[in-house]
């Protein structure tokens, strides 16, 4: 099994990548981009182990068996650096510790390589503190860059990077995987995956998770049940309800780990009063997951609006009479219901509504609440409007 096993559906990129890791001196700075769920970190991890592998032969590159194929893909390699940003934004105090970290040599393999998993989510000032570094890399130095589009970063920063474009697999690939991958039943699969409209690692979430598939059972089924204005405020508090709900149990689990494991590598007493140091450790760790649980709920409030969303996609295709297969296939009676009480040019109108609520949820300050109820209203059928 090599690192490019798991790459589903990238076979053009794969081969680009290869191509780069046989190579004995690959591009010193990459920009991988592709839509949700299309894998860029993961694309990336793998070429990172690919460019570390032990493997005397340069066609042998990227073996998945090595130490350091092993170890990369694991993320305790001693030669990548990997930046995960779970914060709203990159720090210009972590762009300036990743150029100072981008000077060291590498300490067992021929490169020391930093991935950036969000670049789009640095600020200008952020991304500027990195120029430098890319335009004049140290000899042993790669950059792993990744953004959704090539738009998100600055044309300075893009115009030195060699380019990886990825797509969003289809749903039969995705399926494929998460059989093989984590042993999942094919038929629950299958669901997820076109429930989850490609997106791996929202489909891994719903094949494992009961309570989140039920969660977006629930938002899907929304428009069924928008009657009247009260009843469009009702739906909205119940959506912004059970979008908490799911990065809440997302990051909840995972926080209460990270306190223990740092609580047991600062040797902190079982019981009693902690040592100021140690409690100051703790502090900053907080501080940090309250930053990341921002931009989680962010996230979740994202993805909860690409699933209502989903509900007035199906709806379009069926008025269009297209024939293609619905995201929310087990629905299909209902959704044909709701077709046939409005036009194609209504749908878009919503669709239009939602999209438009997404970006302002993501891109300002303004309460999620109160742009979901105004959502909902705009979603409400003609004749409540107008009423």
């Amino acid at each position: 099994m090599s690192v490019w096993t798991f790459l589903t559906g990238q076979s053009a990129a794969v081969e680009q990548l290869r191509r780069a890791a046989a190579s004995e001196r690959p591009s010193h700075a990459w920009l991988f981009t592709g839509p949700p769920g299309s894998g860029r970190s993961n694309a990336a991890r793998a070429f990172a182990a690919a460019l570390l592998c032990d493997q005397p032969s340069l066609d042998e590159r990227g073996c998945g068996e090595c130490k350091s194929c092993t170890t990369a893909l694991a993320g305790s390699h001693a030669d990548i650096t990997n930046v995960t940003t779970e914060k709203v934004t990159i720090s210009i105090d972590e762009a300036r510790e990743l150029v100072r970290k981008a000077q060291d040599k590498p300490a067992t393999g021929r490169w020391r390589v930093i991935i950036v998993e969000d670049a789009d989510r640095m600020q200008e000032r952020s991304t500027n503190v990195l120029l430098k570094a890319i335009e004049e890399p140290p000899p042993r130095t790669i950059w792993l860059l990744c953004a959704p589009s090539p738009g998100d970063v600055l044309v300075t920063i893009r115009s030195r990077c060699r380019s990886v474009s990825l797509r969003v697999p289809p749903v039969d690939a995705v399926t494929k995987l998460l059989v093989q991958r984590d042993g999942i039943d094919p038929m629950i699969a299958e669901v997820a995956a076109r429930a989850a409209q490609s997106h791996i690692g929202v489909a891994k979430r719903l094949a494992t998770d009961e309570a989140a598939r039920e969660r977006r059972n629930q938002i899907v089924r929304l428009p069924l049940n928008l009657r009247n204005i009260a009843g469009a405020m009702k739906a909205a508090a119940e959506l912004v309800k059970l979008a908490e709900a799911e990065a809440q149990s997302s990051f909840e689990q995972r926080d209460a780990e990270e306190k223990a494991a740092l609580l047991v590598s600062l040797g902190a007493p079982e019981s009693g009063a902690m040592p100021p140091a140690i409690r100051s450790q703790v502090k900053r760790l907080e501080d940090d997951q309250s930053r990341r649980a921002k931009r989680s709920k962010n996230d979740y409030f994202d993805r909860a609006l690409t699933d209502l969303t989903s509900f007035y996609r199906d709806v379009l295709m069926l008025q269009l009479g297209t024939g293609g297969h619905l995201v929310n296939e087990p629905l299909r009676p209902e959704l044909e219901r709701y077709a046939e009480h409005g036009t194609p040019e209504q749908t878009l109108t919503r669709i239009e509504a939602i999209n438009k609520v997404r970006t302002r949820i993501v891109g300002t300050n303004i309460a999620p609440l109160l742009a979901i109820e105004a959502m909902t209203v705009s979603l409400l059928p003609e004749k409540e409007l107008s009423a």
